[in-house]
């Protein structure tokens, strides 16, 4: 399992101040879109699980994560019951497809890349979760979000560290600059302001 300082080591940036604020400030939001988040990170696995069956470490790994994303997804909707957060729809931020749009078209780069972007999502979940935890553990009311936030952190760092072990070993060559690359794209879609609130967004520029 990864430890946390190289999570934060691969990130080009850490969290912004005030989306640290607005989430605090917004939590039903943050909650149904972190639901969303395990649930669409459960679909991304199953989408390469069908997509690549000639790689067996690939269905290995990304079975179990596959797995691991809907229990936490339900995990996430017992909270919610629980502090009386209706799930419903949300629009995605804009944050996946920023990333997706650079894939590129062709095999194996098209894998690497996805996989890559894969590293770099389950990373800033585990930073936000993270740098969340502390603030909601110190509120009686949201104490048991930010223990859960800490337990998530085991998981997801692994899963980053799955992610980038793969794109690895199916890459042809190094995947240092192409990692660079993605990093730098990553660390400008979480510093720059964003038009509404979301577990990946950038700095909210309002509180919704």
């Amino acid at each position: 399992m990864a430890e946390m300082s190289e999570v934060r080591t691969f990130l080009g940036c850490a969290t912004p101040k005030r989306w640290i604020e607005v989430a605090l400030e917004n939590l039903p939001t943050l909650l149904i879109d972190h639901a969303h988040c395990e649930k669409k990170a459960a679909s991304t696995a199953l989408n390469l699980l069908f997509r690549y069956v000639d790689r067996s470490n690939l269905l290995t790994k990304l079975s179990q994560l596959a797995r691991e994303e809907l229990l936490h997804f339900e995990q996430v909707l017992e909270l919610m019951t629980k502090h009386g957060v209706q799930y419903d729809h949300m629009t995605p931020a804009r944050y996946a497809m920023g990333l997706r749009k650079h894939i590129r078209h062709t095999e194996p780069e098209k894998l690497v890349d996805t996989l890559i972007i894969g590293a770099f999502i389950e990373a800033r979940s585990c930073e936000r979760f993270e740098a969340l935890a502390p603030y909601l553990i110190e509120n009686p009311d949201t104490q048991d979000i930010g223990k859960y936030y800490q337990f998530l952190l085991k998981s997801e760092s692994r899963h980053f560290e799955d992610y980038l072990n793969l794109a690895k070993e199916y890459a042809h060559e190094s995947i240092d600059q192409r990692v660079h690359e993605f990093r730098d794209i990553e660390k400008d879609l979480i510093e720059s302001d964003d038009t509404e609130f979301r577990f990946h967004s950038g700095v909210p520029a309002i509180g919704s």
